[in-house]
């Protein structure tokens, strides 16, 4: 059969399947059987058991349902309140005053739970009754939450730079570190934005809160030393090298179920109910990838990706100029599909490609995760505008225009990266050599 009729027939597959509405996972593990059967003559069954187990058994793999179940264990006690509570006495004298709350929260949260979904449904159900109970901006609220859930993706520990560590085969750990410096970039452009919004809308801010003395926020901000200690732990002893990812998820597993305990709001029902939802989320996000497996080996005998690298190549074009595009392809993607889709879809093809345009596959994922968090607040499927229209019952247009000057901050964040390409690679590079 034509090599380029096979190829249409796997992208036909695909886009047909996730057209009449099929799980990706399905939609993935399809082609791939279209795949292996049109470019080779390899038994379809031995080759799909054998794919499917090996991309299983990665090690690596195992700090991914930890991670969540952490996050689903934090978003069900009395520490997520506590964020508000403990950084808003800081936060009267910036222009916007409470306004930043749900950014600095969000990228607290980010740090404990590695899911974009659960940091902006934590920081709707805690900060937004407080912000609109003071008379603050509805829509510069709802706005600054759905941008600053985005920070869930990156700030370590991320679930999708695991998800992207182990699909390029690429460190976490260097991942994990290559996030932070990006991670404090857009809490800083975002926080710019609010103070800047802020100046030019002053009837639109609230008045400050009663004065507090040093004394009473320090002991506001206690309520953070729980929070701030489960980050440290498991942090450092990644940076440190005294823990491999996974040893690190196991650690704040037993960290956040201790103090859970600790403050009384462990119990049976709140641990059956994070531990089935971490269960649902990590058996998802394992199914798309032992698809996406199986597809990159079907695309592996077609040898499209060495050619797609080849033909790049030939092209002639700049670094700049193949960035642009991939980057306008990443949004267009991350208006239909979740963000551990399109990695899961395209690393295998792209990375090749990535690679032979002499681009460090550790901040092409750093790049990569930037532009996929600008689909979590684009419609129609911004699954960070989902979560906030059913916390709140607003309009999703409502929402988007709200979240949309974020987005522009998220475009501005990924310029700044390709111009300056250290801001991603400088840190990794010092811990590691």
């Amino acid at each position: 059969m034509n090599e380029t009729v096979g190829i249409f027939l796997i992208v036909g597959t695909l886009v047909g399947s996730l057209a009449l509405g099929g799980w990706v996972a399905v939609s993935l593990l399809l082609s791939g059987i279209v795949g292996v059967l049109t470019f080779s003559d390899a038994p379809v069954g031995r080759a799909l058991s054998s794919n499917l187990w090996s991309s299983s058994a990665e090690w690596s793999l195992a700090a991914l349902p930890l991670f969540i179940w952490m996050g689903e264990i934090l978003f069900r006690s009395r520490m997520s309140g506590d964020l508000f509570s403990g950084i808003s006495p800081w936060l009267q004298r910036l222009p916007g005053r409470l306004s930043h709350v749900p950014v600095l929260a969000c990228g607290v949260f980010a740090a404990v739970s590695g899911s974009s979904a659960a940091t902006c449904a934590t920081v709707t159900k805690v900060a937004l009754p407080e912000l609109l109970k003071r008379g603050y901006d509805e829509k510069l609220v709802l706005g600054t939450i759905a941008g600053s859930g985005t920070l869930g993706l990156l700030i370590p520990p991320s679930i999708i730079l695991i998800v992207y560590g182990v699909a390029a085969e690429v460190s976490i750990a260097r991942l994990f570190v290559a996030g932070v410096v990006p991670g404090l970039m857009i809490i800083g452009l975002y926080m710019a934005y609010i103070m800047v919004w802020s100046l030019l809308n002053p009837d639109k801010v609230a008045p400050p809160d009663p004065v507090q003395t040093l004394l009473q926020k320090l002991r506001a901000t206690r309520r953070l030393i729980p929070v701030m200690v489960l980050i440290c732990t498991v942090i450092s002893s990644i940076y440190m090298g005294i823990a491999s990812p996974t040893d690190s998820a196991a650690v704040g597993v037993v960290f956040s179920l201790l103090l859970c305990w600790w403050f009384g709001d462990l119990n049976w029902k709140s641990f059956f109910a994070g531990l089935y939802n971490a269960a649902m989320t990590s058996c998802m996000i394992a199914f798309i990838l032992a698809g996406a497996a199986f597809l990159t080996l079907a695309m592996g005998y077609s040898g499209l990706p060495a050619k797609l690298a080849g033909a790049i190549g030939d092209l002639g074009l700049n670094v700049y100029a193949l960035l642009a595009a991939l980057s306008v392809f990443f949004i267009l993607a991350g208006m239909f599909l979740d963000g551990i889709s399109i990695i899961v879809l395209t690393t295998a093809v792209l990375l090749p490609m990535v690679q032979a345009a002499g681009i460090d596959p550790i901040w092409f994922g750093i790049y990569l995760v930037l532009t996929v968090e600008m689909g979590l607040i684009t419609p129609p499927v911004g699954l960070n505008l989902f979560v906030l229209q059913g916390m709140t019952g607003k309009d999703l247009l409502f929402l988007s225009k709200a979240a949309f000057p974020f987005f522009l901050m998220l475009l501005l964040a990924v310029v700044l990266l390709v111009m300056f390409p250290g801001i991603a690679t400088w840190l990794p590079n010092q811990m590691f050599g």
